[in-house]
C-alpha cells in the first residue's frame, strides 16, 4: 500500500525536533504537508513529491556516491516511492539495491536515525517534456547507514541510471548541508546494537503493554510494563525485521501492518542512551489467547490508565503522542457519571511533579518552550520539569535538569519554594507539584531533549509569556509573594 501522509508527516516532525532552525527552509515540504487530498509520496504530485536517498558509510568512513547518467551528477543513490514501499526508509534502502546491487542486508541503520532522516534536501527539477513532466520539486529524506561487512560487497550498476559508484571522504560529499552533519558524527565508530519495539494499538484506542518480570540487574525495565520488542540480531535485515521476530517469539504475533512511528532514546543501568525504532500496528484480539514466553502478561491499556502503572516516561509520552494523533475508531459505553469522578472520601493515587525555579540574579527565570507533539501542553511555556521514579524528589529534580538542560545541581543548594496541588480535567488524576529552587547551579542550559523542548529563555516574572502553563504561572506569582502552598483545578 502507498506511503501514507502520516508516515511522512510524523517522520518530518521528529526530524524537526532535532533540527527546528531548519523550520523555516523546509517551509514547502511543511506547506504540502498542510494540502489535504494531496499525495505527496506520488511522482506524479507535481507540486511537489518526496523522494528518499541512502547515505552509506564504509568501515574507513567514506561516504557511498554514484554519477547519475541523466544528469551527470554524482549523488548519494536515491529515488521516487513506489506503491510497496512500506516506509521511507525502505525506499531507500530499495533504491540502494536497485541503483548500486547493494543488498539491504548489507548495511544497518545508524543508531537513532532508524526513522528519522540525517538530512532533508529541497531541489528543483527542470522540465522533462519526452517524459511530460513540468518542472517541480524534491523533497529528499537522507536516511543514514553503515555499511557492516569487512569483506567486499560486489557492485550491480543499474546501467540505465548510473554508470559508477566512488567512495568519498566525508570532506568531499557533495552536499554542503550533508556534509556539516556527517561531519558531527563519529564516523570511525562502531555503532551500538540497534533495537526494535511494537506500539500496538486496536480500534478502541487502548494499547498492548507487557508486564516484564521483575529480574533487577538481569534484564531490562524489571517489573515495568513496557512495549514488546528487543534488539537486533544477525539474521535481521531491517529493524521491521526485528519487531516481526521479536513479537512471533515472545507472543505468537503475525501483524499484517507495521508502520515506522519514530524512535524513542531510553537510558539503560549504565546510564547509556539506547535509541529505540518505534513501529505501530493495529490488532484488536485478546491477550489472554496469545502465548506469552516471556514476562509476566500482556494487557490492553488506554492512555488515561497510565498513570496507574511502573511504566517509563518514554514510553507512557509515546502512548500518548500516538493517542493524539490516531483517535479510536470504536467508542466503548460511556461510564455513569458517578464513574467518572473518584469519591471524595476515596484513597487516589497523586501524580509527583518535580519543578525547577531557576532565577539569575537579575531575577529572571528559565522557562521551556515544550515540543508541539508533547502529550502534555504542546506548544506552551513551562518549568523544567518531570516525575517522580523510583526517587526521592530532589534527586528526580537533580536528574532531570541534568537530563534536560545539561545543568549541574547539588542537593545541598536545593530549597522548597512552593507546592501546587492540581487537577486537571475531572477525571484527570490529582497532583502534587513541588516547585524548588537552587541558589546556584553550572552550565547554561541546553536543549537535550530536542524532541520535548524546543528552546530555553530566561524571563522577567512581570512578563512571562501568554502561552504559559497555567499552575506554573500561578506558582511564578506565589513565589515572587513568598507563598509555600497553593492550588488549582479542583471543584468549589
Amino acid at each position: 500500500m502507498p506511503l501514507s501522509h502520516d508516515h511522512i508527516q510524523t517522520t518530518v516532525d521528529a526530524y524537526l525536533a532535532r533540527h527546528p532552525h531548519e523550520r523555516e527552509q523546509l517551509g514547502v515540504l511543511l506547506d504540502a504537508l498542510d494540502r489535504t487530498g494531496e499525495d505527496i509520496a506520488s511522482r506524479s504530485t507535481f507540486t511537489g513529491h518526496v523522494t528518499c536517498s541512502a547515505i552509506v558509510v564504509d568501515q574507513l568512513g567514506r561516504v557511498l556516491h554514484v554519477l547519475h547518467l541523466a544528469s551527470g551528477k554524482v549523488l548519494a543513490p536515491g529515488g521516487h516511492t513506489e506503491p510497496t514501499d512500506d516506509s521511507l526508509a525502505a525506499v531507500a534502502l530499495r533504491e540502494l539495491h536497485e541503483e548500486t546491487g547493494i543488498p539491504p542486508r548489507a548495511v544497518t541503520a545508524w543508531p537513532g536515525y532508524e526513522t528519522v532522516p540525517l538530512d532533508i534536501d529541497i531541489h528543483d527539477i527542470d522540465t522533462h517534456p519526452g517524459k511530460g513532466e513540468p518542472g517541480h520539486q524534491h523533497f529528499d529524506l537522507r536516511f543514514l547507514f553503515r555499511l557492516h561487512t569487512s569483506t567486499e560487497v560486489p557492485v550491480v550498476l543499474q546501467e540505465d541510471d548510473v554508470v559508477g559508484i566512488e567512495w568519498r571522504p566525508v570532506d568531499r560529499v557533495t552536499s554542503p548541508a550533508l556534509r556539516e552533519k556527517l561531519l558531527k558524527l563519529p564516523l570511525q565508530v562502531e555503532p551500538e546494537t540497534a533495537n526494535a519495539s511494537a506500539l500496538i494499538h486496536n480500534d478502541r484506542g487502548e494499547y498492548l503493554l507487557h508486564l516484564r518480570d521483575y529480574f533487577p540487574g538481569q534484564i531490562w525495565e524489571p517489573g515495568m510494563w513496557s512495549l514488546l520488542g528487543g534488539g537486533r540480531e544477525p539474521q535481521d535485515a531491517t529493524l521491521e525485521h526485528t519487531v516481526r521476530r521479536e513479537l512471533a517469539e515472545e507472543a505468537g504475533l503475525d501483524l499484517t501492518d507495521l508502520t515506522p512511528f519514530g524512535t524513542e532514546h531510553a537510558t539503560d543501568d549504565a546510564g547509556a542512551t539506547v535509541p529505540i525504532a518505534i513501529f505501530a500496528g493495529r490488532w484488536n484480539g485478546d491477550p489472554r489467547e496469545l502465548h506469552l514466553t516471556e514476562g509476566v502478561m500482556l494487557a490492553w491499556f488506554a492512555p488515561s490508565d497510565l498513570h496507574r502503572l511502573r511504566i517509563a516516561d518514554t514510553t507512557s509520552d509515546l502512548v500518548r503522542r500516538h493517542a493524539a494523533r490516531n483517535p479510536a475508531t470504536q467508542s466503548g459505553p460511556e461510564p455513569e457519571e458517578e464513574e467518572r469522578l473518584a469519591s471524595p472520601h476515596g484513597t487516589v493515587p497523586n501524580i509527583i511533579g518535580v519543578h525547577l525555579n531557576l532565577e539569575r540574579p537579575d531575577g529572571t527565570v528559565l522557562l521551556g518552550l515544550r515540543h508541539p507533539n508533547s502529550a502534555f501542553a504542546p506548544s506552551t511555556w513551562h518549568v523544567l520539569a518531570g516525575h517522580c521514579e523510583q526517587e526521592n524528589a530532589i534527586a528526580c529534580l537533580i536528574r532531570e535538569a541534568q537530563e534536560e538542560a545539561g545543568l549541574q545541581i547539588e542537593r545541598q543548594d536545593v530549597e522548597l519554594v512552593h507546592v501546587v496541588h492540581h487537577i486537571g480535567k475531572p477525571r484527570n488524576p490529582p497532583r502534587m507539584g513541588l516547585f524548588f529552587r537552587a541558589r546556584t547551579w553550572r552550565g547554561e542550559p541546553k536543549l537535550r531533549e530536542p524532541d520535548k523542548c524546543l528552546q530555553w529563555k530566561f524571563w522577567d516574572p512581570a512578563a512571562l509569556p501568554d502561552d504559559l502553563v497555567p499552575y506554573t504561572r500561578l506558582a511564578i506569582a506565589k513565589i515572587q509573594s513568598g507563598e509555600l502552598y497553593s492550588e488549582t483545578g479542583w471543584p468549589a
